[in-house]
């Protein structure tokens, strides 16, 4: 019986919990026609102002995809004018292997075939230049570990010890950056005779 009433009471609260009493009644103030026209422009303003920010958002949006777009083709043709520049080389030393194969060569021809491939070297290395591409001379020089890869030491009393006295590989540097280093021969001193 004790459970029955409680339940019951319990439903009963429940019931005047949903009912509005006068406390949970909203208070709707009466507006003037002024005050209603003025949350009107405001809402107008509102809605405005939500429209331009959702513009704003696409606009910065279709921004970032276009620059991502340009960087990558910006970055797979970087190097258009440099090839450019490099095909009449190209074209040169293709001339220049065209002739050797149609053309007996008299020896006195040996002469001016090395001559018109130096000028093809000379103009690549011209191009190359033009870029900012510098060769690491590294021979006779102290050795740099910073533009230098020993690939061995050899004993001499010759040069001092440290130095490069031969250079097999030339090294590159892009303006400021390395791209290759030299390889080269460093000099050490001669170990010293074992004692008898």
């Amino acid at each position: 019986m004790k459970k029955s009433e409680s339940d019951k009471k319990n439903s009963e609260a429940r019931a005047a919990a949903t009912q509005p009493s006068p406390a949970n009644v909203p208070v709707v103030a009466e507006l003037t026609p002024e005050q209603l026209e003025e949350l009107k422009t405001r809402a107008a303003k509102a809605d405005e102002h939500w429209d331009r920010l959702l513009r704003t958002a696409a606009d910065l949006e279709n921004f970032k995809k276009r620059a991502a777009r340009e960087r990558i083709e910006a970055a797979q043709y970087a190097n258009v004018a440099l090839l450019l520049k490099l095909l009449p080389v190209l074209d040169h030393f293709e001339m220049a292997q065209a002739t050797t194969q149609t053309v007996e060569v008299p020896q006195s021809g040996i002469a001016s075939l090395q001559a018109g491939i130096a000028m093809i070297q000379q103009q690549l290395k011209g191009v190359l230049a033009e870029t900012g591409l510098e060769e690491i001379d590294a021979s006779g020089k102290p050795f740099d570990p910073t533009l230098h890869e020993a690939v061995s030491q050899l004993e001499t009393d010759d040069a001092p010890e440290g130095q490069v006295i031969q250079q097999i590989r030339k090294g590159y540097k892009l303006r400021d950056r390395l791209l290759r280093p030299a390889a080269v021969v460093v000099a050490k001193k001669p170990s010293a005779p074992p004692a008898a």
